[in-house]
C-alpha cells in the first residue's frame, strides 16, 4: 500500500513511517522540514509542505492509498504565546478536516488521524479547554467525511513514551538525567494524580491496524497502562538503578508543569482500552517500562 505520513519526521509519525515501511508498505513522509541526516527516516522519500497552510491539496495526494496524519500540534510543543484560538483553529479544528477532505477528493481510501484521548474520555474537558475542544472538532470533523470508499478513522491515544534514534528528545534526556541523580536542581517529587501511558511501539502497531482494518467513522480510544505521575517518574529512577524514591508533593513540578496536566493537578485520567478494539487494531500492551528503558538508553547515547 502506498502511504503518506503527514508529520512523518516527528516522534510518532517517524515511528509510524518506519513501522509501516518495515511491514512492506511504500511509505512517503510529508513534513515542513527534512528528517535529520543519518537517521533511518532520511532514507524515506519526502514531500515538503505545511498541511495547515493548505500545501497538500488533492493533486499532491493523488496516488496514495492511505494518509496517516500525525502532525497535530500539542500543548507541550507549541509556545504558550502561540496557543490562541486562531492557532488551534488553523492547526486542529479546520486544518485536519480540510486535509481529510483533500484526501477524500484525491481518491485516498483511508485517512487515519492521530488525535488525543482527553475529549473522548472526558467530553466535559472540551468545554473548558480550547486545546481539547480543538482536538475534539478535528476528530469529529475528519470522521464526518467517512463514506463508502473513504475510511476516516481517529486513534485517540494517551501520553506516549518514545524517541527516535539520532533525534534529540529534550524531555526524556531530562528525565533520564534526573533518574540517574544528575539533576539535583529537580526535586525527587511528583504531583498528585496520574494518567494513562502508552509506548510509541504500541501506538504504531495500532496505526498499522487502523490503516488495514479500522472501521470508517470510528474513533478508537487506545492506551496501555494507567499510572500515577509518581509511579511513572519512579520508572526512570528504577531503570537507572537509582534507589531514590519519588515522593508525592502537591505543588507545581518543573518536569510536569500544571499547564500540561489538562485534567488538573491532583486528578487522574484512567481507563482500560476496549479488548475487542485492541485485538482488532493488533497492538501490544504491557510495554511502558520497556519504552522507558529504551528512551533512557537513547538519551544516554
Amino acid at each position: 500500500m502506498r502511504i503518506l505520513v503527514v508529520g512523518g519526521t516527528g516522534m510518532i509519525g517517524g515511528h509510524a513511517a518506519l513501522h509501516l515501511a518495515r511491514a512492506g508498505h511504500d511509505v512517503v513522509l510529508a513534513a515542513r522540514r527534512p528528517p535529520a541526516a543519518g537517521t533511518a527516516l532520511a532514507g524515506l522519500p519526502l514531500i515538503r509542505g505545511d498541511y495547515a497552510a493548505g500545501d497538500f491539496a488533492a493533486g499532491r495526494l493523488a496516488g496514495f492509498e492511505a494518509v496517516v496524519f500525525a502532525a497535530g500540534q500539542d500543548i507541550r510543543h507549541a509556545a504558550p504565546a502561540e496557543q490562541t484560538a486562531d492557532f488551534w483553529q488553523r492547526m486542529q479544528s479546520e486544518g485536519v478536516p480540510a486535509l481529510a477532505e483533500a484526501a477524500r477528493r484525491a481518491g485516498v481510501g483511508a485517512f487515519v488521524q492521530i488525535g488525543s484521548y482527553y475529549h473522548q474520555l472526558r467530553p466535559d474537558l472540551a468545554a473548558a479547554n480550547p486545546y481539547v475542544r480543538a482536538r475534539q472538532l478535528a476528530d469529529e470533523g475528519a470522521r464526518a467525511l467517512a463514506r463508502p470508499g473513504f475510511r476516516a478513522i481517529t486513534l485517540n491515544p494517551p501520553s506516549i513514551v518514545g524517541a527516535i534514534p539520532g533525534v534529540p528528545a529534550r524531555r526524556y534526556a531530562t528525565l533520564a538525567a534526573w533518574g540517574r541523580g544528575e539533576r539535583p536542581d529537580i526535586p525527587v517529587t511528583a504531583p498528585p494524580g496520574g494518567t494513562v501511558y502508552m509506548s510509541v511501539r504500541s501506538l504504531t502497531e495500532a496505526i498499522a491496524g487502523a490503516v488495514s482494518r479500522g472501521e470508517g467513522g470510528r474513533a478508537y480510544l487506545v492506551g496501555d497502562e494507567s499510572l500515577s505521575f509518581r509511579d511513572f517518574f519512579q520508572l526512570f529512577f528504577d531503570v537507572a538503578g537509582n534507589p531514590a524514591q519519588v515522593q508525592v508533593v502537591d505543588a507545581p513540578h518543573p518536569v510536569l508543569p500544571d499547564a500540561f496536566i489538562v485534567q488538573g493537578r491532583g486528578n487522574t485520567l484512567a481507563y482500560e482500552p476496549d479488548p475487542a478494539e485492541t485485538a482488532l487494531l493488533g497492538y501490544r500492551r504491557g510495554d511502558v517500562r520497556r519504552a522507558v528503558a529504551e528512551v533512557v538508553a537513547l538519551a544516554e547515547g
